[in-house]
């Protein structure tokens, strides 16, 4: 092996600079403890944020957010939440917020019930001794349950919506060893660890970490003729298949809606075959697409459901496994084979518990059916006369997407959005298809603004070559 390609160790580090250390992250605590922050230490934050992501974390991070960046690189280091909707910079301009974290602040930023529950659990006991029984663990899956569709009984918590893909997967393989093939769908998003990655249909995510764990087959997605042949075929060479996983509306594969009916055919083909329905709602979950659940829109249960991001109410993160007492049942005997550490910790858990409360009072899944048709039909307005970049709007509550001629016109949109005060972005790492996920809180006059702002964007790039 050429000298290139050996890993060179140096040695551990002897004499470190413990004062030097010091110095640096009780000035990082001084400037997270002061409630403003001066141009100069601004200056100062932004700086040594580029600067380490460049050296520690990723410099590639930096290229991605050139989108946001217009020529000044700190404009893509964000400070703090200014509102329900809103956040700033350190520069201090303030963005609405249209991207919502990939679907995470549904109740909001910072919404003040999530904030106290988190502090009140913060001043009695921050994480629970690993041994005893935790309540908050106990009364958020109770909760979940009184809310969960279907017979959806049991829970387990983790702390991100991959982690709930991988306990997916493990309780559907535990539940009927002799079912190996697991269905999944084309342009589908379940996460990158091993087991959630073979789930995840982007190759470039995919190709450098092959061969993917076996027993995973993709079809494409809303074709209920393709998933019945497989499973036929699965069946016929003896490779029966144990569990079909979805997401109800593909989120990261561009906000893709199924036609009416196609949850519900493969619910009745899953019985058919005596395979389980994981239902991947992540994204689509906790109000998003005006259901508590994007399922219920064709009253269809799963056997097992994943659930992230919004659950934590944009304040902590937490996943969750849910099933039905015969799927959980395999864990019964050892309840050790699948645990987590920090999963289920009091703290996440009275986010989640807030942030059902806050869903419920204020009606918000109730409110993004509503707020998704005043969007969609706002921004098809906005679009109208530019046939030439746009070609599709879609949607389901505050789920949409705007889908564009090529990516470098979705690039542009995002740029200007972006300098004009609005966040959006791509999604697969492609500005192709731009999605609007908001949250559930948005107001109408910031979803005006997003209207006027989005048809100065196209207004301000040529007309297009159509074919």
């Amino acid at each position: 092996m050429s000298e290139n390609h050996c890993l060179k160790y140096g040695g551990p580090k002897i004499n470190v600079d413990a004062k030097l250390v010091r110095s640096y992250t009780s000035h990082i605590l001084d400037v997270i403890g002061n409630p403003t922050i001066e141009p100069s230490e601004a200056a100062w934050v932004a700086s040594e944020t580029i600067n380490a992501f460049r050296d520690h974390v990723n410099p590639g991070f930096l290229e991605y957010r050139k989108t946001a960046a217009n020529g000044s690189p700190d404009a893509a280091v964000e400070w703090t939440d200014a509102g329900r909707n809103t956040f700033r910079d350190l520069r201090g301009r303030e963005y609405i917020d249209f991207l919502g974290g990939f679907g995470i602040f549904n109740v909001g930023h910072r919404h003040p019930k999530v904030v106290k529950a988190v502090r009140d659990q913060l001043a009695r006991q921050p994480l629970h001794s690993q041994d005893l029984l935790d309540p908050l663990r106990a009364l958020l899956a109770k909760t979940l349950a009184m809310i969960a569709p279907g017979d959806l009984q049991y829970a387990f918590f983790c702390n991100s919506g991959t982690e709930s893909v991988e306990g997916a997967l493990k309780l559907a393989r535990a539940f009927d060893p002799d079912k190996p093939t697991i269905i999944c769908a084309t342009k589908g998003f379940h996460g990158k660890s091993f087991g959630a990655l073979a789930g995840t249909a982007k190759g470039a995510f995919r190709k450098p970490f092959g061969p993917m764990l076996p027993g995973v087959r993709h079809v494409a997605f809303d074709d209920l003729p393709m998933l019945e042949k497989t499973m036929e075929a699965c069946r016929l060479v003896g490779e029966d298949v144990g569990a079909v996983l979805l997401e109800p509306i593909q989120g990261e594969g561009g906000v893709n809606i199924p036609a009416p009916g196609y949850l519900t055919g493969v619910r009745a083909l899953c019985d058919r075959y005596g395979a389980l329905l994981i239902l991947d709602e992540v994204q689509t979950g906790m109000g998003r697409t005006g259901k508590m659940f994007a399922c219920e829109h064709e009253n269809v249960a799963p056997d097992i459901m994943c659930l992230a991001k919004a659950l934590g109410g944009g304040v902590m993160p937490i996943g969750a496994v849910l099933a039905t007492r015969a799927v959980f049942s395999r864990l019964f005997d050892n309840p050790f084979l699948h645990t987590t550490t920090f999963g289920g910790n009091p703290l996440a858990c009275a986010a989640a518990i807030a942030t059902i409360d806050v869903l419920l009072e204020e009606r918000l899944p109730e409110r993004a059916a509503r707020m998704g048709e005043m969007m969609l039909a706002g921004i098809r307005r906005a679009v109208a006369g530019h046939e030439d970049k746009v070609v599709a709007v879609r949607g389901k509550g505050l789920l949409i997407a705007i889908e564009f001629a090529n990516n470098e016109i979705g690039f542009e949109i995002g740029r200007y959005l972006f300098d004009h005060g609005i966040l959006v972005a791509g999604t697969l790492i492609n500005s192709q298809t731009i999605r609007i996920e908001p949250p559930l809180t948005i107001e109408e006059h910031q979803a005006e603004r997003l209207f006027i702002e989005l048809a100065g964007a196209l207004g301000s790039l040529p007309r297009q070559q159509v074919a």
